[in-house]
C-alpha cells in the first residue's frame, strides 16, 4: 500500500503560480500511473491531470489544459503539478493518487489517496 503526502498548497492571487508535490512511499512508485484530483466545497472530486508510469504520457482536464503541467521524478518517488495562471475557480483541496490504469481520469481507477493540500486563489 502506497502512502502519499501532498505539499505546496497555499494562498495566491489570481494569475499567480504554485507547484504542488506528492511524495510516495511504500510501493514501487515507478510502475504506476499517478494523478491529481481536486475537490471544492460542495462539489464532487474532479480529475485534474495524470501521468503514465514512465512520464511519457500526460493527460489534463480541459479546464486546466495549457495552464497546469504534471511531471514526475521516479528517482525521488515524487510527482509534481505546476499550476500557472491560476484562477479563483481553481480553489480546492488537491489530492494525488496512484493508478494501475494508464490514461484513466476516473477516480475509481485511483487509490492510496493522500490527505490533500489546500489551494486558495483570491481574485
Amino acid at each position: 500500500q502506497a502512502q502519499l503526502v501532498e505539499s505546496g498548497g497555499g494562498l495566491v492571487q489570481a494569475g499567480g503560480s504554485l507547484r504542488l508535490s506528492c511524495a510516495a512511499s511504500g510501493r514501487t512508485f515507478g510502475t504506476y500511473a499517478m494523478g491529481w484530483f481536486r475537490q471544492a466545497p460542495g462539489k464532487e472530486r474532479e480529475f485534474v491531470a495524470a501521468i503514465s508510469w514512465t512520464g511519457g504520457n500526460t493527460y489534463y482536464a480541459d479546464s486546466v489544459k495549457g495552464r497546469f503541467t504534471i511531471s514526475r521524478d521516479n528517482a525521488k518517488n515524487t510527482v509534481y503539478l505546476q499550476m500557472n495562471s491560476l484562477k479563483p475557480e481553481d480553489t480546492a483541496v488537491y489530492y494525488c493518487a496512484v493508478s494501475g490504469v494508464d490514461g484513466s481520469s476516473w477516480y475509481g481507477d485511483f487509490g492510496s489517496w493522500g490527505q490533500g493540500t489546500q489551494v486558495t486563489v483570491s481574485s
